[in-house]
């Protein structure tokens, strides 16, 4: 059986401490599958961006364990893990991140080119092609729309072919339109290519393209579906918004 892309044992994250104390995630165990798209919803405050980050090491956990690959992560130095996000964690943002002054291409490359990484022009030329920004390339953030920012973004998270994809809302500043193609390119690169992806949003459509999709309430993970359509998400989160929340 493959090993997962990302897991977490227990994984307890909590802010403040005595009664301000806030419990975002409350002993989590989760697996990423490797080679598949999983999508985390809930109502607001119930821990998925907390949950990502802390699958990404981008922040601290209090008690458990989180492992990519088979690698603890709370048992690497700061250097370490900064190495290790570089080289096998990708990320999208939901406000793209991209550099102003920097082509579309020199963003693409840039955590590579900061890292003294050899690009892989073969890899990086069939990314480009999937999402279609060839004649956008010398053009600078300012000279391209939302969507193609965001594509842009997306390239340069799975140039270095990371070993897995977090994506943060990344349609939550496009139109309709735009937000369609950029989930189908996600989509296809799992499908395609076989990358892992992880993305935190709270749109039933953009959910129903993952395999699977993990329900966050009060920290915990409450529910998971597959072969997830609009509809069926929608319903389950009506659901959610029914129960009586922690603290009610």
């Amino acid at each position: 059986m493959t090993e997962p892309a990302s897991r977490a044992r227990q994984l307890t994250k909590t802010y403040g401490s005595g009664d301000t104390q806030v419990v975002a995630l409350d002993s989590v165990d989760v697996d990423i599958n490797t080679g598949e798209f999983t999508a985390v919803m809930g109502p607001s405050g119930s821990g998925k961006s907390t949950l990502m980050h802390c699958l990404a090491g981008l922040d601290s956990i209090t008690k458990g364990e989180v492992y990519l690959g088979d690698t603890a992560l709370a048992g690497l130095n700061d250097t370490a893990l900064t190495k290790l996000r570089r080289e096998r964690v990708g990320f999208v943002f939901q406000a793209f991140n991209l550099i102003p002054t920097l082509t579309a291409r020199e963003n693409i490359t840039l955590p590579q080119d900061i890292a003294g990484h050899k690009v892989d022009v073969d890899w990086l030329n069939q990314v480009i092609a999937i999402l279609d920004l060839e004649s956008r390339l010398s053009h600078k953030p300012t000279e391209l729309s939302g969507g193609q920012q965001q594509r842009v973004a997306v390239a340069r998270a799975m140039a270095a072919r990371p070993t897995v994809i977090f994506a943060d809302e990344p349609t939550g500043n496009l139109d309709s339109r735009s937000g369609a193609e950029l989930l189908g390119f996600l989509r296809r690169s799992v499908d395609e290519n076989g990358q892992t992806i992880v993305m935190v949003t709270h749109d039933p459509a953009a959910a129903s393209y993952a395999d699977r999709i993990l329900f966050l309430a009060d920290g915990r993970i409450v529910d998971e579906m597959r072969e997830p359509t609009p509809d069926k998400v929608l319903n389950r989160m009506v659901a959610f918004e029914r129960l009586p929340q922690q603290g009610e």
